[in-house]
C-alpha cells in the first residue's frame, strides 16, 4: 500500500485552473496531491540575440521555490545571489520540452517566457511545472492568435510530464516526496500528446533497472500521460483550434 493508498497506477488528484492570473497573457495553477505550482506565461515582441533574424520565436522557463513551500522555509535564491544548480537545470528541462510543443518558426519573432513558482512541495514539482507550463503557453498563443490570427496551427503537439518509480520491483506512477525520497529507481517523463517522447531521465538511485523494467516505466508513465493530456483538452476545449492535426 502506498503512503497516501493509491494504487500503483494511479495519478494523484490532478486540478488545472486555466487563467488564475488576471495580467499575464497566459496562466495556470495546477494542484497535483499536495505540490501546488503557478505557472504565468508573458509574451514579448522580442527574442535573444542568438535567435535574431532568424524569423522564429523563442520560449523560456524560470523556475523558483517560495520559502515555505517544504517542511523547513527555504532561503530564496534572489537573498543568496544566485541560483542553486536544481533551480537551472529545471528550468532548462521545462524551456526544452515547452520548445518540443511548438513550431517556432510560425511564432514569429516573438518571446514567450514561463515563471513557474512553487507553492507548495509534495514531489513531482519539475512534472507539475510542465504540464502548467503548457497550459499557460497555450493561452498565450490565444491571446497571440485573436490579435493576428497564425497562418497555420503553432503546436505540434499537448506536452505533460508525470514522475515514475520503481521500489521492489514495483512500478509505482506519480511520486509524492514521501515516495521519492525513498525510491530505488527515479524517472521523469515528458511526451507530446502524439505519442512522442520529449524526454526521459532515468537514475537508479538505489537500484540499477532492466530493460523489462524500463518498458514497464514507460507504458505506465504513458497511461498517465494520456489521463494528463485529457485533464489539458478538458480545461481549454478553444484551444484545439491551435494544434495541428
Amino acid at each position: 500500500m502506498r503512503p497516501d493508498g493509491r494504487e500503483r497506477d494511479q495519478l494523484r488528484s490532478v486540478r488545472l485552473e486555466l487563467g488564475y492570473s488576471r495580467w499575464a497573457e497566459g496562466s495556470c495553477l495546477i494542484e497535483a496531491g499536495n505540490t501546488r505550482v503557478l505557472v504565468t506565461a508573458t509574451v514579448e515582441d522580442k527574442v535573444p540575440p542568438f535567435v535574431r533574424g532568424t524569423g522564429q520565436g523563442w520560449i523560456q522557463a524560470e523556475y523558483a521555490m517560495l520559502p515555505r513551500a517544504t517542511h523547513e522555509r527555504t532561503h530564496r535564491e534572489s537573498v543568496r545571489g544566485r541560483q542553486q544548480g536544481r533551480s537551472v537545470e529545471i528550468q532548462r528541462l521545462i524551456g526544452r520540452s515547452l520548445r518540443a510543443s511548438l513550431y517556432l518558426e510560425r511564432l514569429g519573432e516573438k518571446s514567450i517566457i514561463l515563471d513557474c513558482d512553487v507553492l507548495q512541495a509534495d514531489g513531482g514539482t519539475r512534472t507539475a511545472a510542465i504540464t502548467a507550463g503548457f497550459m499557460a503557453l497555450w493561452q498565450a498563443l490565444d491571446v497571440i492568435n485573436q490579435k493576428a490570427r497564425f497562418e497555420k496551427p503553432p503546436i505540434r503537439g499537448q506536452v505533460a510530464a508525470v514522475s515514475v518509480g520503481l521500489k521492489n520491483g514495483q512500478v509505482l506512477l506519480d511520486l509524492s516526496y514521501e515516495e521519492d525520497v525513498d525510491i530505488d529507481v527515479d524517472f521523469n517523463l515528458v511526451r507530446l500528446s502524439s505519442g512522442e517522447w520529449v524526454e526521459i531521465q532515468g537514475t537508479g538511485e538505489h537500484r540499477s533497472f532492466s530493460n523489462q523494467q524500463l518498458s514497464q516505466v514507460l507504458a505506465l508513465g504513458a497511461d498517465g500521460l494520456d489521463t494528463l493530456n485529457r485533464l489539458q483538452r478538458d480545461a481549454f476545449p478553444k484551444g484545439a483550434g491551435l494544434i495541428e492535426r
